[in-house]
């Protein structure tokens, strides 16, 4: 027996050896292995050093320090920081950045104020997708933590319609409203859908809230749908934002006109070119946006940035200017925005008038706002894929 002690004793010796140094390996790998993509948090970066706000509890330092995409832990202890107790984010921050004593002290003191959380330039989803990779690369328990919070949140914000505003809890104003801007909704839907896909790095969830994500989802889809806008017996697109109880197209900021959104609406058509078997309405809708699509594009035109002289607007310092230019040989490019009824064209100032051309549009919103776009050229070039996958 004691030598059956003594040789169990170093088996689990052993055995725990190679645990720790397994463990070590696998973290090893995940702070200097492969990178975590990093792009959806880009929005919210570009708006922290560029875009000044005075809503946020920290300002960039001039010559602000930035984690490598590889310090995974790193990137992931910052996000858990940035976290409110309600589970959800603030947005235009910066995720990587390497924060100062001062600037951790005033994040932690505004974890409390859960008013500014949202959807907004990629805020909340993107830190669950994130978390939910740093567990599965890591094994440390407190990103799985935070990454369930955010998905609790993303459930309690939902309305009982599918859909979800762009802040919560906070939904005065234009906040209330379902939203397809800066890919709100989309965003959030493209993290239910991995979940309910059983992605590898969401093997953790729970049954339970796997079948609660799967409600969630089917929902949501069913909003989608009911928010394109038709005309004339036609389905067209979508606006940037739908009223979250007649599901009408809605104004948001004084410059974002209830309208036919050909950029967010490219959002909208590639997540449900992506789900599989699609049912007969979801194809319906794909097909008919791309219809739109078709005969809304602009040809022998393109967008050329000019210098001018520097000046400071309220949000932003600009060098430079933004005209439109004839050229034939342009491939074909769209309006952000379209009238709705008239399908034409439409602009806007901060004033709230509507104006039918970017020369019209002051300068500050001219270069503080993108007014032209070849984002729907992905969906006419996905389109013929997406029916061979479907075989229609």
């Amino acid at each position: 027996m004691p030598v059956l002690r003594s040789t169990i004793s170093r088996f689990v010796v052993i055995a725990s050896l190679a645990v720790s140094i397994l463990s070590c390996i696998r973290d090893g790998a995940a702070e200097n292995g492969e990178a975590i993509d990093l792009a959806e948090f880009w929005d919210s970066s570009h708006h922290w050093y560029d875009i000044r706000d005075e809503e946020r509890v920290i300002d960039p330092l001039p010559q602000q320090k930035r984690y490598d995409p590889s310090d995974i832990r790193k990137i992931a202890d910052n996000i858990l920081l940035f976290q409110k107790v309600s589970g959800g984010w603030a947005k235009n921050y910066d995720m990587t950045a390497v924060l100062t004593d001062d600037q951790k002290a005033a994040v932690l003191r505004g974890q409390t104020d859960t008013a500014a959380t949202t959807f907004d330039n990629g805020a909340t989803y993107s830190q669950v997708a994130y978390l939910a990779k740093a567990f599965h690369r890591t094994a440390d328990e407190r990103y799985k933590r935070g990454c369930v919070e955010g998905i609790e949140f993303i459930l309690r914000a939902q309305y009982d319609n599918g859909g979800w505003p762009q802040f919560y809890p906070d939904r005065s104003g234009y906040r209330q409203y379902i939203t397809f801007n800066d890919g709100a909704m989309i965003g959030v839907m493209k993290v239910l859908r991995n979940i309910v896909k059983g992605k590898s790095e969401y093997s953790f969830i729970e049954r339970a809230l796997a079948q609660r994500v799967e409600a969630a989802f089917s929902k949501g889809i069913a909003c989608i749908l009911r928010c394109q806008i038709r005309e004339k017996e036609n389905l067209t697109v979508w606006c940037q934002q739908h009223d979250q109880v007649t599901f009408v197209p809605r104004n948001a900021r004084t410059f974002e006109l209830a309208s036919a959104s050909s950029m967010e609406s490219a959002d909208v058509v590639l997540f449900l070119t992506s789900l599989e078997s699609p049912s007969p309405a979801v194809v319906q809708s794909v097909e008919s946006a791309v219809r739109w699509y078709e005969r809304s594009q602009i040809k022998g035109i393109r967008v050329d940035t000019i210098e001018a002289p520097k000046t400071e607007f309220i949000y932003h310092t600009s060098s430079s200017d933004k005209v439109v230019a004839v050229d034939s040989s342009a491939p074909p490019i769209w309006a952000r925005f379209y009238e709705l009824g008239t399908n034409r064209p439409l602009f806007a100032n901060r004033d709230g008038n509507p104006v039918y051309s970017m020369a019209e549009v002051e300068r500050e919103r001219r270069t503080g706002y993108a007014w032209y776009t070849y984002h729907p050229a992905r969906v006419l070039a996905e389109y013929p894929n997406w029916k061979r996958r479907i075989g229609s």
